[in-house]
């Protein structure tokens, strides 16, 4: 019975527990409904909050656009560069706008293409010289130099510039001066070229008569110079105009990570302007290389012309200060006989300096230097009176010169020359030192330059002169210099 008790108990027990377990299960869940009912209408009641502050922000928006259309614009406050230059256009005189007409631009392909930009540069120069003036025309050498007492005109410029077509752009620069020893007037045609503007991988060809692109100073036009009279490097190696003759330049901008530019030249080696090359008659009867006879050359080949070889590369230092750095080199036949040449190295540098807060590019600082070296084999020669060995004459030279802008419109300078060489000048110079473009020269020019505006130009100039060619070895010069211009043209380059 004991045993049946038992048995009952623990059946009714179970029951009882089963019952209870249920009945708890039933609880929990009816408790989780009701926390997810209220949870759910927590979320809606945030959610219609939301809405209410969205809708109210928009209608805040609203109102504020409103009263800001009812209120007058007001411009931002000029800087004081700006406002400075608004200035100056208010009390400068007004030029009266260039009427249009149909002779000054053309439309090609839905494009406007100006024809011609026509343009005038005047130079003239005043001064005097502790030296007569036969030995002033050996220190000042250059054609565009102020090279005589009183009053000289250096550089009257023509140019030309426009679009040929949608391919090719042309120049064309017709120059005219005085011979300031005869009093005879000038014309020369300076350049005249084609460019193209559409080759592609960076290529540019040029075409036409134009100065070789050696260096900073040679393929520069007078009135781009800041300094009054060129360098006697330049002048002894490139003679008094500059080196430039017909021929083919091409120019390949290279891919790399800042500016480099690559040129090839080939160009005729004749004439007056291609001095140390194979030159012409009349230029050896006044300035004969080394004293040597001249000896004319025709052109036989390909090995007859000059050909040149550029490397420039510029990089930005900073926000303010720009350097361009060349290399280059060019060589070709010269004037002494049939296994005469000639080899022409040198190196540049160009550094600016221009704060950003300049007003029309003043205050500036320029950094200008050019080192170049010539070798000229000069062939044998005999004619049964003259009998001169082959000999290699070498020359070089350099010249470094610092401008600043201090004030608007003006700027100071100076300017360092010296020039050397190896190798006996003979025949009429009987030796080097008595050869005025290749003896030993030295040459300091302080200047003082003012632009009343960017169409005019004063400058001052004083050089002192050392060199072995002259009887008392120095000389004391002052040019004052004053240049106009009118028409289409770029501003000057600082």
């Amino acid at each position: 019975m004991y045993w049946s008790y038992v048995k009952q108990g623990s059946v009714i027990t179970f029951a009882a527990l089963a019952a209870l377990m249920l009945g708890t299960g039933v609880t929990w869940a009816q408790v989780n409904n009701r926390e997810l009912e209220v949870l759910k209408k927590e979320v809606e009641e945030l959610r219609r909050r939301d809405a209410q502050k969205d809708k109210k922000l928009e209608e805040l928006q609203r109102q504020i656009e409103a009263m800001r259309s009812l209120l007058p614009a007001v411009e931002k406050p000029a800087t004081p560069q700006v406002a400075l230059e608004e200035a100056v256009k208010e009390i400068e005189p007004q030029r009266p706008a260039p009427v249009p007409t149909d002779l000054a631009s053309r439309q090609v392909g839905g494009s406007t293409f100006r024809l011609i930009d026509i343009s005038l540069d005047a130079l003239f120069a005043a001064g005097t010289s502790t030296k007569r003036e036969a030995s002033i025309r050996n220190l000042e050498g250059g054609d565009h130099d102020p090279r005589k007492r009183g009053f000289t005109v250096q550089n009257v410029e023509l140019s030309l510039t426009g679009a040929v077509d949608p391919y090719l752009t042309g120049e064309a620069h017709i120059i005219y001066l005085i011979d300031p020893e005869v009093g005879d007037t000038r014309i020369e045609l300076e350049e005249a070229f084609l460019t193209t503007q559409a080759l592609p991988y960076g290529l540019q060809l040029k075409a036409g008569h134009f100065f070789t692109e050696f260096g900073q100073i040679n393929p520069q036009h007078p009135h781009q110079w800041h300094w009054l009279d060129q360098p006697v490097i330049n002048t002894r190696l490139f003679g008094p105009d500059g080196l430039r003759q017909t021929g083919v330049r091409l120019g390949w901008l290279t891919p790399l990570p800042w500016y480099s530019q690559l040129y090839v030249g080939a160009q005729n080696a004749n004439g007056e302007t291609a001095a140390s090359l194979l030159a012409n008659d009349e230029f050896f009867e006044e300035r004969p290389i080394g004293g040597r006879p001249f000896v004319e050359r025709d052109v036989r080949n390909l090995a007859d012309l000059l050909y040149l070889l550029r490397w420039e590369n510029s990089w930005n230092v900073s926000d303010t200060v720009t350097t361009k750095v060349g290399l280059s080199g060019l060589f070709g036949p010269n004037a002494t006989g049939s296994d005469g040449h000639t080899r022409i190295y040198g190196t540049d540098l160009k550094l600016t300096w221009r704060p950003a807060t300049s007003f029309r590019g003043w205050p500036f600082f320029l950094w200008q230097s050019e080192a170049m070296g010539r070798d000229y084999v000069a062939d044998r020669f005999s004619d049964g009176t003259i009998d001169l060995p082959r000999k290699k004459l070498r020359d070089w030279g350099l010249y470094t010169q610092a401008l600043y802008g201090f004030s608007y419109g003006w700027a100071a300078g100076l300017r360092y020359e010296y020039a050397s060489g190896t190798g006996a000048s003979v025949l009429t110079y009987n030796g080097r030192e008595n050869d005025p473009f290749r003896d030993d020269r030295h040459r300091i020019s302080p200047l003082l330059a003012w632009h009343p505006s960017e169409f005019s130009r004063l400058r001052l100039q004083y050089n002192y002169d050392r060199a072995d060619h002259l009887e008392r070895q120095d000389a004391h010069s002052v040019w004052l210099g004053v240049e106009f211009l009118y028409g289409a043209h770029p501003a000057h380059k600082y």
